[in-house]
């Protein structure tokens, strides 16, 4: 009787302590697992496609594990994934929205960029919220890991009746929370697969009290619906993928997978190796015959996640540590390009859906409601921007310094700038970092209307603080601008500056005429500064 109490004591404080239990899997076991599995799914998925099967699952669990893969895999799947959109238009899926975030978690894996995709920004459908969710919860559940994954900004989405925010993806989890504290992808009984889902989306939104409370229950939850052999079972069977939500759910959560909680004949590691066989593949079932391909890029991508947590890495799609593996002129969605000034910085969304009433099929509408959800460019105070209308120096350089992320700072740079004036703080700081320059005599004419040459050479100037080579030879400079009938007329000093605008798709090259003294219109710079922007990779 005494050494039954030992035991049963021993056993109480093992849990209670949360000593790591014998039968836990060792660091190097777990390694040459991954090594093992990461090694099968290279030699069974030579060309991953578009898809939840031989495509993003095995793109993702390789990507992570650190697993020796070839740099023309990544190209591969990369130029497979550009054709693929640019075959349907940029169009995944009409309904299912989770096309997407499974995309653009596989992209951002392997440091692509999923908002230039053949041309297509592939996180803008994520703006729409009403077509996000209607898969049910699994919609928000995935754009907000997708999301998440890279820290992207949610693209504002002119086509969607509701403007979808992270806060609002959150909070439509949160409806679907089950009073036992899980979550089910249909009726009233939750699953550990849509569980784990549900706690993976939502680990980094704990500072909200809603929040932390939800995930509090659903932990509750997970650990009471484990089985007793330490696994978990979803519709009455026993399977891998299961606990490799689980497994995930927890890493993300920062819980040990020997937690007491969870442990029950074994850990959850214990007990998803049940499912895996001599060659590094995965069963659905422990009884069932030969491998699942669903279930071997799940088990992959779960010791990927175990791993990752044992060497106190990131996450599994806390992707902040991937470095750009695909030979690309892009990078990564509004992080700007390699050369650029170090106090440029892309500005967030603050105004969802921001439009003004005399935009309505102007050419410019788009640029115009981009830049004013940024708070980059406003209106005139009735409703209106006034798109055809002329704009002044002083306002051009104060839409240019917002535009670039750059903190005000009033100078005394120019006479006819004083430093009580509302614009005076932008003026300053666009002359510190060499954007504008005055028109002699140490004066600015704030006032003066801007001209076509003169927004070229700002513009230009804010390329190059953006990191984009501006500098042409004579002979570029010439042949750019000889197709424009009126080219002799562009002043000296802004010639290399326009002819960069031109070639760099700032400027529209369908122009007949440069007509680089007349003034430049609102909506036109706003598609400039929008056309920039873009290329520099900082919207």
């Amino acid at each position: 009787m005494k050494i039954k109490r030992f035991f049963a004591l021993l056993l109480t404080l093992t849990l209670l302590l949360g000593l790591t239990p014998a039968y836990a899997v060792s660091e190097s076991e777990l390694q040459a697992a991954v090594n093992q599995s990461a090694a099968y799914m290279l030699k069974t998925v030579k060309s991953p496609g578009v898809g939840s099967i031989g495509g993003e699952w095995a793109v993702i669990g390789l990507a992570r594990s650190g697993y020796d893969v070839p740099q023309s895999y990544w190209e591969a799947y990369h130029q497979t994934v550009e054709k693929t959109v640019a075959a349907c238009g940029g169009v995944l899926h009409e309904k299912k929205y989770t096309e997407y975030s499974r995309v653009v978690l596989a992209l951002t894996a392997i440091g692509a960029d999923p908002a230039d995709v053949a041309g297509y920004n592939l996180l803008k459908p994520l703006g729409d919220f009403d077509r996000t969710v209607w898969q049910g919860v699994n919609g928000p559940v995935w754009a907000l890991i997708a999301l998440d994954s890279g820290g992207y900004e949610i693209p504002v989405n002119p086509a969607a009746a509701i403007q979808a925010t992270r806060q609002m993806y959150v909070d439509e989890i949160l409806s679907h929370q089950l009073p036992d504290g899980g979550w089910a992808l249909n009726g009233d009984v939750s699953d550990p697969d849509m569980t784990g889902m549900a706690l993976q989306a939502l680990a980094n939104y704990r500072s909200q009290p809603a929040v932390k409370s939800a995930v509090e229950r659903a932990v509750a939850c997970l650990s009471a619906m484990q089985d007793r052999d330490g696994g978990y079972s979803s519709y009455d069977t026993a399977n891998s993928e299961s606990i490799v939500q689980v497994i995930v759910a927890l890493t993300a959560l920062g819980i040990d997978l020997d937690d007491p909680r969870f442990v029950r004949n074994g850990t959850l590691l214990d007990s998803l190796l049940r499912y895996r066989q001599p060659d590094g593949s995965f069963r659905h079932t422990a009884d069932g015959e030969g491998n699942n391909q669903m279930s071997t890029e799940q088990g992959l991508y779960g010791l990927v996640a175990a791993l990752r947590a044992a060497q106190g890495r990131t996450g599994l799609y806390e992707m902040s540590d991937v470095e750009g593996a695909v030979e690309s002129d892009t990078t990564m969605s509004a992080a700007g390009l390699p050369g650029k000034h170090a106090d440029v910085k892309s500005v967030p969304v603050t105004a969802p859906n921001a439009t003004f009433s005399d935009l309505s099929g102007h050419e410019n509408q788009k640029a115009v409601e981009e830049l004013a959800s940024r708070a980059i460019i406003s209106g005139k105070g009735d409703g209106t921007y006034a798109p055809d209308a002329t704009m002044t120096r002083a306002e051009f350089a104060v839409i240019v310094v917002r535009a670039l992320g750059l903190e005000g700072k009033t100078t005394n740079a120019f006479t006819d700038v004083p430093a009580g004036q509302w614009y005076a703080p932008y003026v300053g700081t666009a002359s510190i970092y060499g954007v504008i320059s005055g028109v002699g005599g140490g004066r600015f004419n704030p006032y003066g209307t801007i001209t076509r040459q003169e927004a070229a050479s700002m513009v230009a100037r804010a390329a190059r603080l953006c990191g984009m080579d501006t500098g042409l030879g004579d002979d570029e400079i010439r042949n750019t601008l000889a197709q424009f009938g009126d080219y002799v007329t562009v002043a000296a000093w802004a010639k290399e500056s326009v002819a960069f605008c031109y070639r760099a798709d700032i400027l529209d090259q369908s122009d007949l005429e440069v007509v680089p003294t007349a003034a430049i219109r609102r909506g036109e710079i706003a598609q400039m500064l929008y056309n920039l922007l873009s290329s520099a990779k900082l919207l």
